[in-house]
């Protein structure tokens, strides 16, 4: 089943993000290497592609697991959350219709 992991960044944290970023990438390009990637993508803290130094409110994935209780792992286990980035992180079963 596909799942939302729907992260909010904390204040202040380009810093670390951007430090944890590499990492962070290797676990998604792994679920789309897998196929298990439908989509993944930080949201900009302004109406600008580029946000510069106003960083990222946070970040989407929407994700194939077995169930939400490894979704919920997945996610705990990403360097953003060991790296302070994310404030909170939310997990929800997603059932795509379009396209």
């Amino acid at each position: 089943m596909w799942y939302v992991i729907d992260a909010r960044d904390g204040e202040n944290v380009l810093a670390r993000r951007l430090e944890a970023r590499p990492r962070h990438l290797e676990r998604l390009h792994a679920l789309r290497d897998a196929g298990r990637l439908l989509l993944a993508g930080p949201c900009p803290a302004i109406d600008a592609d580029d946000p510069g130094p106003a960083g990222f409110s946070g970040s989407l994935v929407v994700a194939e697991f077995e169930s939400i209780d490894a979704a919920r792992a997945w996610a705990a286990a990403d360097p953003y959350v060991e790296a302070g980035v994310y404030a909170s992180v939310d997990v929800r079963p997603f059932r795509k219709v379009l396209p």
